[in-house]
């Protein structure tokens, strides 16, 4: 069984260093770069935060359009889970429950900042899982 106790901002952040410039008409559309990655820290009580962590940055040229960062985080607690099943949820369900609330405030941000709001498309969270995986088993040392 998998529980959300709660579901939080920890850290938001917007820059817009050329505005007013960078907002108006005529521009051409900014290339957009987006970063996600998940956090995880062991709490007691077998509760477990996971913290989804985005970042998109917007260039024309080498100009800064904008740099929108989002650290959205939950509390998950977990009863009847074995040890195999505890890192998919964490990895896999627990940020795809976060996202579309990660999303929203994403969007609301960049078009509060004065741009078009950025639609992120959910990742997969299931490949994101395997790669990890893969990576730590290519770092693991060899018997």
């Amino acid at each position: 069984m998998l529980s959300v106790l709660a579901q939080y901002t920890k850290d938001l952040s917007f820059e817009n260093p050329n505005a007013p410039d960078s907002l108006r008409s005529g521009l051409p559309a900014p290339q957009i770069g987006i970063n996600i990655e998940i956090g995880r820290q062991m709490l007691e009580n077998d509760n477990v935060e996971v913290t989804l962590m985005l970042r998109a940055e917007a260039s024309r040229g080498s100009d800064v359009a904008f740099i929108a960062e989002l650290e959205y985080a939950g509390l998950f607690a977990f009863q009847g889970v074995s040890v195999e099943e505890i890192q998919p949820l964490i990895l896999i369900e627990c940020p795809r429950l976060l996202f579309p609330f990660a999303r929203q405030i994403m969007a609301e941000m960049t078009q509060n900042g004065g741009f078009p709001p950025i639609m992120l498309e959910p990742p997969d969270f299931a490949a994101m899982f395997r790669e990890e995986m893969m990576r730590r088993a290519a770092d693991a040392p060899t018997n």
